[in-house]
Parts: structure tokens; sequence; C-alpha cells
């Protein structure tokens, strides 16, 4: 009897927590990352990760201390000024002296601007490809969001349907018109999806945090998105992309390994010129007071102390000749840098080649494979579902009949997101290999 009782206290408790749960329905999670009217675009949260993104504004940096540098390359050397003052101890003679020295800076002018020119170039290069790496990123992870959104809200239909067939099926067991089995069975089933629901949201919230970190946000700032993966995938196929005969010539990237050459020929050209002679011009002024403790006779014929006061200007120029040091050391390192930048640009070369001729192969793939997904088979994986669950109301299949088919309708529609996540993600990855930043 102590059995008996617990399982109809059990069944008692079940069957109430039911129709608690039936009286207030699951809410769709999916519309909470959603907003068509205010939410984020995909282009305004490119352009919100450019502008404020925090790593991208350090690098842009680079560019404002490579400028300084050029400004700092068309300066010449100081003059440098010199005093002097010499008294005689215990006597009364002094001298003072002024000297003045000019570098002229013949031939290293030119060098170091040529550098600091390319330095420059270097640094502007680097931050584009910053910008197009990041782009690329903040669309990959928004394509992530919106896909996991996607089969979020799968889980949400599936979720208010199996909670709808359930409600009915509770009826039919009260009214003694069903088995209590079926009801059970559609229990679990209800239960499964719920708890997958809530895994699905665990992985939205994730994403959605890590959008904000591409965003320059903090990770409780609001953020819903305005885009879905179907508009995405639908917009970005219309794009017009960039030849990509041209593409590996023009990235980022290969523009600044090219600049990394021009920058290693230019320091050869700086050692070399710092190897050369230099000249520097002098100039100096010396007053001396200077006598003696004897009496002599002036023009009048007058005894007067023997004294003077004498000024001398001098003038000349120094010859910095490159006798034992031409600087070959600096040009030797200098060389070997500039065979290393090659030897990097090639690299990089090759691996844009690879990467677009790669991106662009699995780009054709993966459309061809959504094609097969919206060519009738959506369509008709919903309406086998349908004609299931309309059969199974009629009597005419079982529940099992149902599960299986809605399992089955649920794979599909995965398949057909992982289909949609592929196809935005090869695109997205063919722009990045393409270096377009749109």
């Amino acid at each position: 009897m102590t059995k008996k009782l617990w399982i109809v206290t059990a069944c008692g408790v079940l069957t109430w927590s039911v129709h608690v749960r039936a009286q207030s329905p699951l809410e769709p999670l999916a519309s909470q990352y959603v907003n068509t009217e205010t939410g984020i675009t995909l282009a305004e949260a490119t352009a919100r990760a450019l502008a404020q993104e925090p790593t991208l504004r350090a690098t842009r940096t680079e560019v404002d201390v490579a400028r300084g540098g050029q400004l700092q390359s068309g300066s010449h050397p100081n003059p440098t000024v010199s005093f002097m003052q010499q008294m005689e101890p215990g006597g009364t003679d002094s001298q003072t002296r002024i000297e003045l020295q000019w570098p002229l800076d013949l031939f290293r002018k030119t060098g170091r601007g040529a550098v600091a020119d390319q330095e420059l170039r270097v640094a502007e290069q680097g931050v584009a490809d910053h910008e197009r790496l990041l782009a690329a990123d903040v669309r990959m992870k928004y394509g992530e969001v919106v896909a996991a959104i996607r089969d979020l809200s799968i889980s949400d239909d599936l979720v208010a349907t199996m909670t709808r067939q359930f409600d009915l099926l509770r009826a039919r067991v009260e009214q003694g018109g069903t088995p209590p089995l079926e009801r059970n069975m559609v229990e679990v089933e209800l239960r499964r999806l719920e708890a997958d629901r809530l895994l699905q949201a665990g992985q939205v919230d994730r994403v959605v945090i890590e959008l904000k970190r591409l965003l320059g946000m903090r990770a409780n700032a609001a953020l819903q998105l305005r885009d879905s993966l179907e508009e995405l995938v639908v917009r970005e196929a219309g794009l017009a992309l960039t030849p990509a005969a041209t593409a590996a010539a023009v990235r980022s990237d290969v523009q600044e390994a090219e600049a990394r050459i021009r920058v290693a020929d230019a320091q050869v050209g700086r050692a070399q010129r710092d190897g050369r002679f230099d000249l520097s011009l002098f100039g100096s002024y010396m007053r001396m007071d200077a006598g003696f403790p004897q009496l002599g006779l002036n023009a009048q014929g007058e005894l007067t102390p023997v004294r003077g006061l004498f000024h001398y200007v001098a003038a000349g120029a120094a010859l910095t000749l490159p006798w034992r040091n031409n600087n070959h050391g600096q040009v030797a390192s200098a060389e070997a840098e500039r065979a290393g930048a090659t030897a990097r640009l090639n690299a990089t070369q090759m691996t844009a080649e690879a990467e677009i001729a790669a991106a662009t192969v699995r780009d054709e793939r993966a459309r061809s494979a959504v094609a097969i997904y919206r060519v009738g088979a959506r369509d008709l994986a919903r309406q086998n579902l349908d004609v299931v669950r309309q059969t199974y109301e009629l009597g005419r299949a079982t529940v099992f009949d149902v599960l299986s088919e809605q399992r089955r309708y649920l794979d599909f529609e995965r398949g057909y997101s992982n289909a949609l996540r592929e196809a935005y993600d090869a695109r997205t990855t063919l722009r990045r290999a393409l270096g377009d930043l749109r």
C-alpha cells in the first residue's frame, strides 16, 4: 500500500506541475536578442568596431609615432656654443673665449628622411591590415551570433509546439481517450527540448558578449541585432567583390611587406651616407687682458704700467674623414635586413594567394549547399512534420511517428543553419582574403 501511495502522490505532483507550467507558457528567448527597428546591423557593427575598438586605437598611435619620426628626420643638428673664462690666480690677467661650431650635415638628412618616410608607410599599412582583420572578426562573430539566435528561435518554436501538443495529450489522458504513456513520452521530449533551449540561450549570451568586446563595448552593455542569418547570406551573395587576380597585390599585409623592403633600402642608403665625409664650420672670439709688473714709457714719454687688451677672431672648418670607419658594418646589416624583408614579402604574397584560392573554393561549395536546402527542401520538411502531426491527431499515427519526424525536422533545420553559417563564414573569409573592408 505504501508503494502505491507514493506512486499516486508522485503522479499527482507531476500532473500539478505540468498543469502550472501549461498555464504560464514559456516566452520565446530568441526575441530578446533581436530588434528589427533599433538593433545594430552588420555594417553599423563593423563601423563601430573600426571607430571604438581599443586595440585598434592603440595601433593607430603608431602612425602618430612614425609621423613624429618623419618630422624629426627633417631637422638639422643643433649648433654648439661654448664659453670659457680664464683668470690668473693672484694676478690680473684674464681671458674670455666664445666658440661656435655648426655641423653642416651634408649627406645624412636625406637618408634619415627616406627611412622615416618609409617607416610611416609601414605604420599606415600595419593599421590598414589591423582594420582588415578586425572587420573580418566582427563579421565572423556577428554571423556566429545570428546563427545561434536562429537555432534558439527554432528551439522556441519547437518548445511552443510541443507544449501545445502536451496540453492536448494531457486533456485526452484526463478524458481517458489516450494512454498515459504517450503523454509521458511527449513530456520527456518536451523537457529535453527545454533543456536544449536553455543551453542554446547560454551559447547566444556568450557570443554576444564576445561581439561586444570586438565593438569596444562593456560586457554589461545592452546590445540587440537587426539582421538575420538568411538576410546576411542573401546580401553577401549580391556584393561585388574585388577581383582575385589583383587582390593579392593590393592587400594591406602585402603592401606592408613591400613597404618594409623600401625601409630596408632606405636604411642601406642611410648607412652608406653616414659612412661619407662630413663638414662642420666653427668660429671663435677671444678677449685677452694681460700685462707685466713693470713700467714702461708711453707715446708721451711718461711711465705707465705694461698692460694690453687684445681681441682675436678665428674661423675655420672641420672635416670628418671616413678613414678607419666607413660604416661598412651598418651597410652589411641593412643589406641583410633587406634580404629578409624580400623573403617575407614572397611568403606574404604566397599566403595571400593561397588564402584567396582556398576561400574562393569554399565559398562556391557552401553556396551550392545552401541552394540545395532552399530549393523546396525546407518547405517539404516542414510540410512532412505538419502532416505527421495532423495524422496523429486523427488517430492514424503514433506518438513515436510524431517524435521521430520532429527530430528529423530539427536535424534538418540545424543542418540548414550549419549550411547558412558555412556560406556566411566562407564569404566572410573570402572578403578577408581579398582585403575587402565594406
